[in-house]
């Protein structure tokens, strides 16, 4: 079980800021929140930049029940 954290279009996509979700990679956290959210939140992730902790993380990475995912999607701004 992770600390999942989303932001912005993810946020929105699966109507909450934060969950806790299982799995034993970011691999697999991430295929359970699509599950949980839809297919809504799975076109939304596919733009998503993933960290853990702080750290950009690979998909196999392990993940444990201290640990906080962030989905972080791509952000436009200036003039």
């Amino acid at each position: 079980m992770a600390i999942v954290r989303l932001f912005a279009a993810a946020r929105v996509a699966a109507g909450t800021g934060r969950d806790e979700v299982p799995g034993g990679t970011v691999n697999e956290v991430l295929e359970e929140a699509v599950r949980r959210y839809g297919a809504a939140f799975g076109e939304v992730l596919a733009g998503c930049r993933v960290w853990v902790n702080g750290d950009a993380a690979a998909p196999d990475d392990p993940i444990g029940p201290a640990d906080e995912l962030a989905v972080l999607p791509p952000v436009s701004g200036g003039v």
